[in-house]
């Protein structure tokens, strides 16, 4: 059989995660070995799902282990498994090359880190992008990767030193499975480089990160030999010793077993307290590839006619990839103890993607497929106790807990109010733990609860206004009588903000209405009744030159008209109650959806000079240049006013430029 063996260059994204892996400083490079038995123990979980499943695939599963070998003459590490393995293209595929999403935001967070001497940060990065192969270049001069896929009878040979290059070649006598051994650097105490040969350093490392893995995780150990017994022996050990002395061999004083280093305990399957949160963390820290501690722990077990039990994780930070279409979902679902799949989306709502976890059912059929579970009346039961319970559980730390709620909301709320698009049902509950800025206080945020609570007598709407930021939004002209009558505002500065509130109208029977659109009247019966001549008395007196900006601004405006939200500023562009609001607008055009412009409604300031004297410069000469330019320009500056984009930008300039100019 003809052999092909192949020298290649790593991916130039590759090359550049190597250099950083090599060289940049890790306060805890025991990392490289929890990355390898998580390899192996996925690889182990898909041989078993795969002898389920393909009835072609003939395997034995009986033993199916982990193996770490030591060779200290030769100063390697072999993590060894009898799982799946991969065929020639896997290893060029998933090796070779990085090709997932990230990749250069990795590389970029990588570097400020380490310039930066971040080094627990930088640490984080390496599970967080799941490149943990990588890792074993800061222990190792070498890597050598021997693979075979299940049913297949040719093996790959994988080897590298991390430079930019690898070799890669057929080994027609490859066992199934894979195993990484990697050669080791010399040990180094001042780098943190420990002896990775050493029995002591691998049992450590296997029970901080790895003892929960389902898999035996197997090492061979050196154990004192038993004394032989004194009277029975004698002669036997006599002639022994004879054989070995003419043999030029010292008496061995040493046997080998076969030890196994991991308890396998499945945490959800236990009390909660028998369970360290320590054991806790390192199961968050397995499933999620994220090296900081989650923020709370939710098991909950389920018994009558569908049985199962559920042990699930809320980060305390949010993923780089958490708002990326390819974002990855974090719960795995078990039949038995039997892993089934990863990312299982009909767990739970793509509005709760951030919760990792584990669900091991007891009834499912073990080759049951996506498209199936997405129908399971049992899942779907399963999926709205486990959201109930979920969002159960952030409410107490809203109620309970305010710091970490806090930490909650500001890594997760953008997501979570998702829910209130595409999950209707979850509507009332998710409402009860949204949070946002508002008038009320500078620092913290409130409740729509808090809010309600806080309203003044005979006020029937929660108002809101939607921005880009807070600054942005106090400084806008729309929030001025608010602020005059003391009337809290809330604050929405996140894209989603634009949609769910129009979406969901109301809570706790009070409408949401933003102060940006329809009409405002903050009066009480008695203002109207003090004001009311007033207020006749402007209508009457603007009538004309409303009528006439009307004509001027129709092909931008829908109405010109008297404001009542308005104390300091000239003027202000509203929306009709039912309009989308122009950032909406946007952000629908963004994703492809053609939406057509909706006019808005230009609202004037009666008691602003530069509008009183509009008034008197109309009633004088109606078709004034400076009138018809003022008027431009008044309405530009509305639209500035409110964060919008200007008509004809180079032409405000002129028109501004001028006035002033004639100002001096």
């Amino acid at each position: 059989m003809t052999t092909r063996v192949e020298t290649l260059e790593f991916q130039a994204e590759a090359r550049q995660l190597l250099r950083l892996m090599v060289h940049s400083i890790y306060s805890d490079k025991d990392v490289f070995l929890r990355e390898l038995i998580s390899n192996a123990s996925d690889a182990l979980d898909k041989l078993r799902l795969a002898s389920l499943t393909e009835q072609e695939l003939r395997v034995d599963t009986t033993d199916l282990h982990i193996d770490l070998e030591v060779d200290r003459d030769a100063r390697t590490l072999t993590v060894r498994d009898n799982g799946i393995g991969m065929s020639r293209e896997d290893v060029v595929n998933l090796i070779g090359t990085i090709a997932r999403s990230g990749t250069a935001e990795l590389l970029r967070s990588l570097s400020e880190a380490r310039a930066a001497g971040d080094t627990t940060a930088s640490a984080d990065l390496i599970g967080q992008f799941g490149v943990g192969f990588y890792a074993t270049f800061m222990v190792a001069d070498r890597v050598s990767l021997v693979t075979q896929r299940a049913g297949e009878r040719t093996g790959t040979r994988w080897e590298s030193d991390g430079e930019g290059s690898y070799t890669i070649e057929d080994v027609p006598d490859a066992p199934r499975g894979t195993a990484v051994t990697v050669h080791l650097k010399a040990e180094d105490a001042e780098d943190r480089l420990f002896d990775y040969t050493a029995d002591h350093k691998i049992r450590e490392i296997v029970k901080k990160y790895s003892d929960f893995i389902a898999w035996p995780i197997r090492m061979a150990v050196e154990r004192p030999a038993p004394l032989p017994d004194a009277d029975a022996d004698a002669d036997a050990d006599a002639d022994a010793d004879a054989d070995a002395d003419a043999a030029g061999e010292s008496v061995a004083a040493t046997t080998i077993e076969i030890e196994t280093l991991n308890s396998r305990k499945a945490l959800w399957a236990r009390p909660r307290d028998e369970v360290d949160q320590a054991e806790y963390n390192e199961l968050y820290r397995h499933l999620s590839h994220d090296w900081s501690d989650p923020l709370e722990v939710v098991q909950m077990k389920g018994e009558g006619t569908f049985e199962y039990e559920a042990l699930l994780f809320i980060p305390s930070r949010a993923p780089l990839d958490l708002y990326t279409r390819d974002a990855r979902r974090g719960v795995q679902l078990y039949v038995k103890r039997v892993f089934i799949m990863d990312d299982c989306e009909a767990l739970l709502p793509n509005y709760l993607r951030f919760v990792k976890g584990v669900v091991d059912a007891r009834d499912l059929s073990l080759n049951i497929s996506r498209e199936i579970l997405q129908q399971d009346r049992r899942i779907q039961q399963v999926r709205r106790r486990l959201v109930r319970k979920v969002l159960a559980t952030v409410r107490n730390l809203l109620e309970n807990e305010a710091e970490k709620y806090r930490t909650f909301w500001s890594e997760f709320g953008a997501a979570v109010k998702e829910g209130l698009l595409d999950a209707a049902e979850d509507s009332e509950a998710i409402l009860e733990i949204i949070s946002a800025a508002s008038t009320h206080d500078p620092e913290q945020t409130t409740t729509l609860r808090g809010y309600v609570e806080r309203m003044k007598e005979g006020q029937t709407e929660i108002y809101y206004m939607t921005g880009d930021s807070r600054a942005t939004i106090e400084n806008s002209p729309h929030m001025e009588a608010f602020a005059a009558r003391g009337y809290e505002v809330l604050i929405l500065t996140d894209p989603v903000d634009e949609v769910w509130v129009e979406r969901v109208g109301r809570f706790d029977d009070k409408v949401l209405q933003s102060v940006a659109k329809g009409q405002v009247d903050l009066d009480t019966e008695d203002d109207r009744k003090k004001t009311e001549a007033e207020r006749e008395q402007q209508r009457t007196d603007f009538a004309a030159l409303l009528t006439w900006m009307g004509e001027r601004l129709r092909d931008e405006v829908k109405e010109v008209r008297l404001s009542s939200r308005l104390t300091t500023s000239p003027a202000c562009v509203v929306g009709d109650t039912f309009d989308m609001t122009p950032a909406l607008e946007r952000m629908y055009r963004s994703m492809g959806q053609p939406v057509p412009a909706a006019k808005r409604i230009l609202e004037l300031n009666p008691t602003h000079p530069l509008v009183a004297g509009l008034r008197r410069a109309h009633e004088q000469d109606t078709e004034s240049a400076a009138l018809t330019e003022t008027t431009d320009l008044l309405y530009d500056l509305a639209l500035l006013a409110e964060g919008g984009d200007l008509r004809d930008p180079s032409r405000f300039t002129r028109l501004l430029a001028g006035r002033l100019a004639s100002a001096l």
